[in-house]
């Protein structure tokens, strides 16, 4: 009687062993969305790809997706316009965002308040995620955005497009669609106000530029570029703070007005 209750235990000892195995075994096969998302904190994520109903979404030309995932535990979205912000719940691969708020900036373009109100139903609806490789991967009942870790801007290479205006504490967007962009590259910046084109030289020493010689051309512009042009060019006389935030530029003159501009 003694010996077969010894196999017994064996048998129940061998098979305890199996099942821990298992376990540590479907632990480590866990999906990558599972988690809490610890390894999207502190990242900022642009859509590569974006389809509905598996065919691909159109953006409007020139706006991409961004999702901010701040280390406080906020996620800050973009679609082109305004901003929309929430606390964030990244648990059992679930995108949950919870008071999602959004700006009431108004977008020079109609497009653009409605590619705001597709993303902010899509935020508000508990789409899920997951990591795959460096990608983040968003998924709504009919549609998947695929967004890849964003790289740091820098002052010089591209064209940095200027994206709304600063009149002290009051920020507008660029009136009319005007299109006035800057260039930098090996001391030198070459401007386009949206109507008149010209050049500057620069130095940068921390924080600050100093623009010097700034000729440009002297053509009559319309209302729109000329608002432009008049905050573009005070925000390039003399000494100016520059700040880079991500993708965006801003040059604020002494006065305290300048411009926003983005790559």
């Amino acid at each position: 009687m003694f010996r077969p209750r010894v196999m017994s235990n064996r048998i129940l000892l061998a098979a305890l062993v199996v099942s821990l195995l298992a376990v540590a075994s479907g632990c480590g096969n866990r999906p990558a969305g599972g988690g809490e998302g610890k390894d999207l904190r502190g990242k900022v994520f642009v859509s590569t790809s974006v389809t509905e109903q598996g065919k691909p979404r159109a953006l409007v030309e020139g706006t991409s997706i961004e999702l901010n995932f701040t280390d406080d535990g906020r996620l800050i979205a973009r679609a082109g316009c305004n901003m929309m912000q929430g606390p964030v719940s990244l648990g059992d691969g679930k995108l949950t965002v919870s008071d999602l708020s959004s700006t009431a900036m108004g977008c020079p373009n109609p497009d653009l308040h409605k590619q705001d109100e597709w993303l902010m139903k899509l935020l508000g609806a508990t789409p899920t995620w997951q990591l795959d490789g460096a990608n983040l991967v968003v998924t709504g009942s009919d549609t998947e955005i695929v967004l890849g870790t964003e790289a740091p801007a820098v002052l010089e290479g591209g064209t940095w497009t200027v994206d709304s205006l600063v009149n002290g504490d009051a920020v507008s967007s660029v009136p009319g669609a005007v299109a006035a962009t800057l260039a930098f590259m090996d001391g030198k910046v070459n401007v386009f106000t949206g109507c008149n084109s010209g050049s500057a030289s620069y130095e940068v020493n921390g924080q600050t530029i100093t623009f010097e010689s700034l000729l440009h051309t002297d053509k009559a512009c319309g209302p729109d570029e000329t608002l432009v042009e008049k905050a573009l060019l005070a925000a390039l006389n003399g000494q100016v703070t520059y700040k880079i935030d991500r993708q965006k530029l801003s040059l604020t003159n002494t006065k305290g007005d300048g411009v926003h501009l983005k790559k």
